[in-house]
């Protein structure tokens, strides 16, 4: 094969997507790199350029996730911490909704525990504490630490639920509607 075989004009972002687009069609399990390879048009070992293995692309998938997760919390707004953590939940159900199987993976895949996942899925975090707590520099107590914690696993557990279809709205009842009253439910004591 010749070189002009191997150029792409971005290959990394071909495979990403093409990566994106098969993964929520076929799932993790069934998820190749030669099945990446053949649907970004290019030669079975060009995402090895990128990609060691498959557990890479994965990492990558995540990690892409994450970026989109915090882009979607980052435009959350309100007046109170509560409004915000409603927002975020939201946000965060409604990107679990479109993308159930990126969400799976940062949630619980053997990839979300990749150090580049990790960190990923930690800037998240941090982006629902400082929207509740508000800026600062003061340290986190270790009673605030649980406390977001305890924030983070509403948000992702109550994702996961919806998406898993354990838990549904009521009948008639909007699925913002739903998570707000959720969330507000759980979090009662949180200034007004």
């Amino acid at each position: 094969m010749g070189r002009s075989t191997y150029h792409h004009g971005d290959l990394a972002a071909a495979l990403l997507a093409a990566g994106l687009d098969l993964l929520e069609t076929d799932g993790a399990d069934r998820l190749s790199l030669r099945a990446v390879a053949r649907a970004a048009g290019v030669s079975p070992n060009a995402p090895y350029r990128h990609y060691a293995d498959k557990d890479d692309l994965l990492a990558a998938l995540a990690c892409h996730g994450c970026d989109d997760l915090l882009h979607r919390i980052n435009g959350v707004t309100g007046d109170t911490a509560r409004e915000r953590l409603v927002g975020m939940t939201q946000q965060a159900v409604r990107f679990a909704q479109e993308r159930p199987e990126v969400f799976r993976l940062m949630a619980g895949h053997l990839c979300s525990q990749r150090p580049a996942v990790v960190e990923a899925l930690g800037r998240v975090r941090v982006a629902v504490l400082v929207a509740v707590r508000g800026p600062g520099d003061e340290p986190v107590t270790a009673a605030e630490e649980a406390f977001y914690t305890g924030l983070w696993a509403l948000i992702q557990g109550l994702s996961a639920l919806l998406v898993e279809g354990s838990v549904h709205p009521r009948a008639g009842e909007d699925l913002d509607a739903y998570v707000a009253r959720v969330v507000s439910a759980t979090v009662a004591h949180l200034p007004e």
